[in-house]
C-alpha cells in the first residue's frame, strides 16, 4: 500500500497534476449539513477599510462556517476575506490541496495580504468512486493519498510565502464515526503530515483539532464532519484570537 502511494505521488509530480482524482469527475457538490448550504444570501462581499491589515481565510466548509464570525470579531481590527463565487455573493469551498494549488493564484489576486489562515485536509482524505460519490475505502480511492498530500502542502507553502504574509496553518477538525466517505482517525495522520511540513517551514499552527476533539459530542453533528452554529462560534473565537496575535505591530 505504501509503495502504491509513493508511486502515485511521483507520477503526479512528474505530470504537474495536483489531484489524485479523475479530472473528468467534478467533485464540487455541496455537502449536506455543511455551512456552505446556508452561505447563499449572507453578506460575503466586503468593502475593506484601507487603514486596516488584510487577512485571507482559505479552507473548506468548516472554515465557511466560521469566516463571517471571525470577520465580526475582528471588526475595526482587520479586513477578513475568503474566496467567493457568483460575483462575490457566495463563499467558495477551497476543497483539496490539488484544487487549491490550481486556484491559489486566483484566490490571492493582487491584494496585499498581512495574514493568511489556511487549511486543507477533509477533502484530501475522503474516498470517492469513479463517479465522484462518497464511498468506503474498499470501493474507491482517496483524493490525495498521504504522500501526495505532503507534496501538495509543501508546494502550497512555497507559493503562499511569496506573498510575504504571516502564514497560519489550521489543523483539520475531527472526523466522527460513520461520516460519509471518510474514516475516523485519518485526520490524525493527515494532521501529523501537515504539522511536519509547517514546522519545517516555520508556519504558525492553529490547532483547531485539539480544541474541538473533546467537545465533539456537544458541538459536532452526528455521523457528520460539520459542526453546529455553536461549534462554529467556538472555532471563530480561536481563529480570531490567533490571527489577532499575528497582525502587523502585534508582539508575540
Amino acid at each position: 500500500m505504501k509503495t502504491r502511494y509513493i508511486l502515485l505521488a511521483l507520477s503526479m509530480m512528474i505530470t504537474q497534476s495536483f489531484s489524485a482524482g479523475d479530472p473528468a469527475v467534478p467533485d464540487n457538490k455541496i455537502e449536506a449539513g455543511s455551512a456552505e448550504e446556508k452561505a447563499a444570501g449572507l453578506a460575503w462581499a466586503l468593502t475593506p477599510d484601507t487603514r486596516l491589515p488584510n487577512v485571507l481565510i482559505l479552507g473548506d466548509s468548516i472554515s465557511i462556517g466560521y469566516t463571517l464570525k471571525v470577520r465580526s470579531r475582528l471588526a475595526g481590527i482587520a479586513n477578513v476575506f475568503r474566496p467567493l463565487n457568483n460575483g462575490d455573493k457566495t463563499a467558495a469551498n477551497c476543497f483539496d490541496t490539488g484544487r487549491g494549488l490550481k486556484s491559489l493564484h486566483q484566490w490571492l489576486g493582487t491584494r496585499h495580504w498581512d495574514v493568511i489562515h489556511f487549511n486543507f485536509g477533509l477533502h484530501d482524505l475522503k474516498y470517492l468512486d469513479a463517479a465522484g460519490k462518497y464511498v468506503t475505502p474498499d470501493k474507491g480511492n482517496q483524493v490525495s493519498p498521504p504522500e501526495l498530500y505532503a507534496t501538495n502542502l509543501r508546494q502550497m507553502v512555497v507559493e503562499l510565502k511569496k506573498t510575504g504574509a504571516i502564514l497560519i496553518w489550521c489543523s483539520t477538525t475531527p472526523i466522527p464515526e460513520g461520516a460519509a466517505g471518510r474514516v475516523k482517525g485519518d485526520e490524525i495522520a493527515y494532521n501529523a503530515i501537515a504539522e511536519k511540513v509547517m514546522k519545517e517551514n516555520g508556519v504558525v499552527i492553529d490547532d483547531l483539532y485539539s480544541l474541538m476533539v473533546l467537545r465533539c459530542a456537544e458541538l459536532q453533528k452526528k455521523r457528520d464532519v460539520h459542526f453546529t452554529e455553536e461549534g462554529a462560534e467556538v472555532q471563530s473565537e480561536a481563529v480570531a484570537d490567533i490571527i489577532k496575535k499575528h497582525l502587523p505591530g502585534k508582539t508575540q
